[in-house]
């Protein structure tokens, strides 16, 4: 059985509340033996600390995604700091910046992300980061910041830009979209990228991989995103879990 880790599932979804413990299974019965749920907004951290207190598998992320940046309040900020110092976490995320969706303040979401960066320092823990036509300020910022280390989650970026988040440390989480055959650049990378470098996400419910098109997408599914991973590198599936299970232990310190 091999032994992998959903490195991003928004597993507390609404959409999974009608068959959440199916889920689960399903999951199991994949070999997925990790799942690291990342937070969008303030009012969704107690469901996910519920959630994961309530199965072994599941891992919480706290944090404040850009998306959402209407809802987040000044006061949040340090009740994210007071929170992470009293529940179990892995990480602060959702967290980044969002230029690709039109109406989201952007300064906020400068101010937002370098704050929660500065929370992760401190309480040394590693960063989720969304990334959306963002991705040199993301670099720049984290790089000005320092002290960091986390994962880029579903990249879309260029080579270049890759290679400045490898040499800080960084991680790429790699789903569904790398299972398409128009995503040529991507799939480039992820064929030479160092595998130490290299996570596997479902980013669940959404980014289903080809063979799940327009299904809610589901921790199960990254066996897709391993099997395609593991014809573009030319290495065994079990290589690849191993590896990238390895990594998501190391970065999110899992037992």
């Amino acid at each position: 059985m091999l032994e992998l880790t959903d490195s991003h599932a928004h597993i507390d979804d609404a959409s999974f509340a009608s068959d959440r413990e199916a889920m689960f299974q399903r999951a199991r019965d994949a070999g997925v033996r990790h799942i690291v749920v990342p937070a969008i907004d303030q009012a969704s951290w107690q469901g996910i600390a519920d959630l994961c207190a309530g199965h072994g598998e599941a891992h919480a992320a706290y944090g404040m995604h850009p998306i959402y940046i209407d809802r987040h309040r000044p006061e949040h900020l340090d009740q994210l700091r007071s929170w992470l110092q009293t529940h179990r976490a892995v990480a602060v995320g959702e967290i980044g910046l969002d230029y690709f969706l039109e109406g989201l303040d952007v300064e906020r979401q400068r101010e937002y992300f370098q704050q929660q960066l500065r929370i992760a320092r401190d309480i040394d823990l590693p960063v989720i980061v969304h990334a959306r036509k963002a991705m040199d300020e993301v670099t720049s910022t984290m790089r000005r910041i320092g002290g960091l280390r986390g994962v880029v989650h579903s990249f879309s970026g260029s080579l270049q830009q890759a290679e400045q988040l490898w040499n800080m440390g960084f991680h790429l989480g790699i789903g569904g979209p790398v299972t398409y055959e128009r995503a040529q650049r991507l799939r480039h990378i992820v064929a030479t990228m160092p595998v130490e470098r290299l996570l596997l996400e479902t980013d669940a419910p959404d980014q289903p991989g080809a063979c799940h098109r327009g299904e809610r997408n589901e921790p199960a599914n990254i066996i897709e995103v391993l099997d395609v991973i593991s014809q573009l590198r030319g290495e065994s599936p079990e290589a690849i879990a191993q590896a990238t299970t390895r990594n998501a232990r190391a970065l999110f310190r899992l037992a």
